[in-house]
């Protein structure tokens, strides 16, 4: 994926306007949602950049790591380049059939899932496709907001 942008001032608000553990509040952020999808996770923040080191074991949680982290208040950008999938993912993924690559989207004011995936899929009814892979970073399908992104999977 490499580097993601997102709005500064939208997003959950894990720092309460503090400074000087933002690294340490999103890597528990992202663990507390992932749990054993990421390993040897490591999040450093500079001036509102993050980067994201570790191990996810599908592409998805990679996907999800990075969104989770630029899904917050104060953050601007994220890299997941030092983000890895484990190898028997990308093993089994040589011999199979490589699954199309998500699509990222915005949320715009006025938005709600159902629109999104009529959007995207032509179908309304399908916004529960949209939810199941943004779960760990929408967490409620009727509290998305303006600046979220969230991962449109392949039809």
């Amino acid at each position: 994926m490499g580097l993601l942008d997102f709005l500064k001032d939208a997003g959950k608000d894990l720092f309460g306007g503090k400074s000087g553990n933002e690294a340490e509040e999103i890597k528990k952020e992202i663990e507390r949602a992932l749990g054993d999808n990421v390993s040897g996770l490591g999040v450093r923040f500079d001036n509102g950049k993050v980067t994201l080191q570790g191990t996810a074991k599908s592409v998805a949680a990679k996907e999800k790591a990075a969104l989770i982290a630029g899904n917050v208040k104060g953050v601007t950008s994220v890299s997941d380049d030092g983000m890895r999938v484990s190898s028997a993912q990308t093993a089994g993924a040589a011999t199979a059939s490589a699954p199309a690559a998500s699509r990222y989207y915005t949320i715009q004011s006025g938005d709600t899932l159902s629109k999104i995936a009529k959007e995207h899929y032509g179908d309304a009814n399908a916004y529960n496709k949209i939810f199941e892979a943004n779960r760990e970073v929408i967490g409620d399908p009727d509290k998305i907001y303006p600046g979220q992104q969230i991962r449109i999977p392949a039809a």
